[in-house]
């Protein structure tokens, strides 16, 4: 069985055929899918979502990227969202130095203030970082996120900086990246990091593995990302999806 830790079924490209990319993805031996929502529109999609299918989990926060935008309604919506039982987690959350609608501070404010609600509401988070790294992984040590830990999500770093997250309670996962040719980092990470602090994810509809790169991604793809993890890892592909779906179950307390 596969788990995928981190996809955006709730996206407005799924509108017309999300039954039949579920049926796609069960074939291949997905058996758990986390959505993703990160405003008001995404997070009210993924809350219907995890309450319309057994097998779909969500995970509701503020991206940073549209941290200008989030009120302290919002924040509060989001408290009281995480009291939900197919709640598991509190994201995407972190910064996107890439883009520059909110400005840096406005940015780790709004990424404080979701690691504050997250301890207590005593959630794991899940975090966006792009092009930001030493001050998402400085923020994460200030406000203590290690009591909560969380998933580096879509883990684009070194595996110098895996390690340094790893000793914070973290889980690094790794999405379609890793099975491209020029990708040296990812493969870099799968290969030192331990597999029992390995996740796996599409990071759907972005970020379609090979040979579906530039194509639309779904959940059925992540078979591709625990295949090439195996090949790097020398283990086989049983052993990968096994422990990557046990890890997963285990962070987001499904059992």
């Amino acid at each position: 069985m596969l788990f995928d830790t981190h996809a955006h079924l709730n996206d407005e490209q799924y509108k017309e055929d999300l039954q039949e990319v579920i049926e796609r993805m069960q074939e291949q031996g997905v058996s758990n899918v986390v959505v993703v929502g990160f405003d008001q529109p995404t997070i009210k999609r993924a809350m219907e979502l995890a309450e319309q299918y057994e097998f779909i989990y969500a995970c509701v926060g503020w991206h940073p990227v549209d941290a200008i935008d989030m009120t302290d309604e919002d924040l509060r919506w989001i408290e009281r969202l995480a009291a939900h039982p197919k709640v598991v987690a509190l994201g995407e959350m972190g910064l996107d130095y890439h883009w520059d609608k909110s400005p840096k501070d406005i940015q780790k404010e709004v990424f404080r203030k979701q690691i504050r609600l997250a301890k207590k509401v005593k959630l794991p988070i899940v975090i966006h970082n792009r092009e930001a790294t030493a001050d998402v992984v400085e923020i994460l040590k200030q406000e203590g996120a290690e009591e909560v830990g969380g998933i580096m999500h879509c883990f684009s770093g070194s595996p110098e900086t895996a390690k340094e997250c790893i000793d914070m309670n973290f889980y690094i996962s790794l999405g379609g990246p890793v099975t491209f040719k020029n990708a040296k980092k990812p493969k870099e990470v799968a290969a030192d990091v331990p597999l029992d602090k390995l996740l796996i994810e599409t990071d759907c509809p972005y970020l379609a593995p090979h040979p579906y790169r530039g194509k639309r991604n779904e959940p059925a793809y992540v078979k591709l990302v625990a295949e090439q993890i195996a090949e790097i890892k020398g283990l086989t592909y049983e052993e990968v999806a096994e422990a990557t779906t046990q890890n997963a179950k285990k962070f987001f307390g499904i059992i």
